[in-house]
C-alpha cells in the first residue's frame, strides 16, 4: 500500500465506492487460553489478548460451539459480530532483565475503548473504487490462524504476506511497514498488522495446522486483485487486525540493552517480531456479514447494528488462570524459551 492510500485508509476518507468495513474492538480477556491452538489446556503456552463474543473459553469444540447463539454480549461495534480474534501480547524487556506489558491504546474516533483491536473486512481491493468484486463470507464454524509462533528470521516471516509493524510517527502513520520490531522509539507506539489469506479450498471449515485450507492469491496480494490459486477457488474478504501497542513510556534508550538493540519482546518469547501471529474463529450471526459485503459500502453499515464503547468495554469473560501478567516480572507468563 502507498502512503497516500494508507494515510487516507487511516483517516477514512476512501471513497464510498471501495467496500471496506472497519470497526473498533474493545478488549474480552487477557488471558493465556488459546482454544485454535492448545485447546482444552488451562493455561496456554502463552500470554493472548481477545477480543469479541463472551462465550471465548479454553475448549469451544468447532462441532458443538456455535459462537453467535452461545454468547451473550460481544466486545466489537457490531452487535452481529460474536467472532473471536486474538493475538500474542507485547512486553517491555528492561535493561535489568525484567519485563512489563505494553499497553494497547484506541485508535482516532475510539477513544475509551479499553485496549482491544480495529478489525476490517474488506470485499474490493482499495486501489480501483471502479471494482465491484465478490468475495464469500466466512461460514459458521469457520478457523484459520496466520502466522508461526516458531519463526525467528525473515526467510521464514515471507511465508505470511504483509503480517507486518509499523513504528507510528503519528496517529496517521501508516508506512514504511517492517516484517521485524521497529528498531527505533516509536513517537505513537507500535502498530501491529495482521492481515489473514483470503482464498478458500471452499471444502473445510479448517485445517490440522489451521492454515492449509486457506491459502494468499496465487500473484499480488488481495488489494492489489491477484487471482486465488485453482486449489483455493473461493474468495474470501480481506480479514486485517491492527492492534496499536502504547510504547510511548518506554522510548528513553536508557532504559533499553545496554546494547542498542530493541526491547520488545511477545509473549510466547520472540524478540525479533518475525513469529507475529493472529487466530480467528467466525461467529457473525446468521448471514449478516454476507449481506454488508454485498452492499459495497464504506464505513456506513445500514444493515448493521451499532453499539456504544461504552457497552463494549462492558462485555468481558472471568479468568480462569490466576496469575500476575501486569507487575514488572522476572520472567514472561509460561516461562517460554526466548529468541
Amino acid at each position: 500500500m502507498t502512503k497516500l492510500n494508507a494515510f487516507v485508509a487511516a483517516l477514512g476518507l476512501i471513497a464510498p465506492t471501495s467496500a471496506l468495513l472497519r470497526f473498533g474492538c474493545a478488549r474480552l480477556t487477557v488471558q493465556r487460553l488459546d482454544p485454535l491452538v492448545n485447546p482444552g489446556m488451562i493455561p496456554s503456552t502463552h500470554l493472548h489478548q481477545i477480543i469479541g463474543g463472551n462465550s471465548f473459553n479454553a475448549t469451544m469444540d468447532p462441532k458443538t460451539h456455535d459462537l453467535a447463539s452461545l454468547s451473550t454480549c460481544t466486545s466489537c461495534q457490531f452487535t452481529e459480530d460474536f467472532s473471536n480474534y486474538w493475538t500474542a501480547v507485547l512486553y517491555f524487556r528492561a535493561r535489568n532483565g525484567t519485563f512489563k506489558r505494553v499497553p494497547q491504546r484506541a485508535q482516532a474516533g475510539m477513544e475509551g475503548t479499553q485496549g482491544g483491536m480495529v478489525v476490517y473486512y474488506m470485499s474490493d481491493a482499495l486501489f480501483d473504487t471502479a471494482q465491484k468484486s465478490t468475495v464469500t463470507a466466512f461460514k459458521p464454524g469457520f478457523r484459520m490462524l496466520v502466522g508461526d509462533v516458531e519463526y525467528h528470521n525473515r526467510e521464514q516471516a515471507r511465508n505470511f504476506r504483509q503480517l507486518t509493524f509499523t513504528c507510528m510517527q503519528n496517529e496517521g502513520t501508516r508506512a514504511p511497514e517492517y516484517l521485524h520490531f521497529p528498531t527505533e522509539p516509536c513517537p505513537a507506539g507500535i502498530m501491529a498488522n495482521h492481515r489473514f489469506p483470503t482464498c478458500w479450498d471452499g471444502v473445510n471449515l479448517d485445517s490440522p495446522n489451521h492454515r492449509d485450507h486457506v491459502a494468499y492469491p496465487e500473484s499480488g496480494t488481495f488489494e492489489s486483485g491477484g487471482p486465488c490459486p485453482t486449489t483455493h477457488p473461493v474468495r474470501l474478504p480481506q480479514l486485517l487486525l491492527e492492534t496499536v501497542w502504547d510504547t510511548k513510556q518506554f522510548n528513553n534508550k536508557a532504559d533499553w540493552p545496554e546494547d542498542g538493540s530493541q526491547p520488545f519482546v511477545w509473549s510466547s518469547g520472540d524478540s525479533t517480531g518475525y513469529s507475529t501471529h493472529a487466530d480467528y474463529l467466525f461467529g457473525w450471526q446468521s448471514d449478516s456479514l454476507q449481506k454488508h459485503l454485498d452492499g459495497h459500502t464504506y464505513v456506513s453499515a445500514p444493515t448493521l447494528n451499532t453499539q456504544s464503547i461504552s457497552q463494549q468495554n462492558k462485555c468481558t469473560v472471568p479468568d480462569v488462570v490466576n496469575e500476575d501478567f501486569d507487575s514488572w516480572l522476572t520472567e514472561l507468563p509460561g516461562s517460554p524459551v526466548m529468541f
